[in-house]
């Protein structure tokens, strides 16, 4: 399923999305615990991270692109499902709280985690299928 070129990016997918990660939690928690709300420097720490998720995206294109077409079509099926689970359930939540329907108030980060754990739970659902 993996070739010898897709191998290589591996490593360099870690080293981004670890750095996209550590930039995140450094924009959320620096300001309030490291910094003490200094603006400028939260807005540095923001841009830094907006970067490196480009760098992240632009190595993971990298990444999918070396890899065979099974291999890319589950990609694309999970990454599909990931983001119209996002879209029709983040609207759907959404067109809920906006007529008063729920009260419940939610984060960007529960949306995140849907969609992350459908991405997941796809990518080793078409592997398994396929393997």
């Amino acid at each position: 399923m993996e070739n010898e070129v897709s191998k290589t990016y591996l490593p360099k997918l870690a080293v981004w999305t670890t750095l996209w990660v550590l930039t995140m939690a450094l924009s959320a928690f620096g300001p309030e615990f490291i910094w003490d709300q200094n603006m400028a420097l939260t807005i540095i720490v923001i841009v830094i991270n907006f970067i490196t998720g480009l760098m992240m995206i632009w190595v993971n294109i990298k990444y999918w692109k070396s890899l065979d077409e099974m291999m890319q079509r589950i990609q694309l099926d999970s990454m599909g499902l990931a983001l119209g689970i996002g879209i029709v359930g983040g609207l759907s939540y959404s067109m809920l709280v906006s007529n008063d329907i729920i009260s419940f108030r939610s984060e960007i980060s529960v949306m995140v985690i849907i969609m992350s754990l459908t991405y997941i739970t796809a990518t080793f659902v078409g592997v398994r299928r396929m393997g």
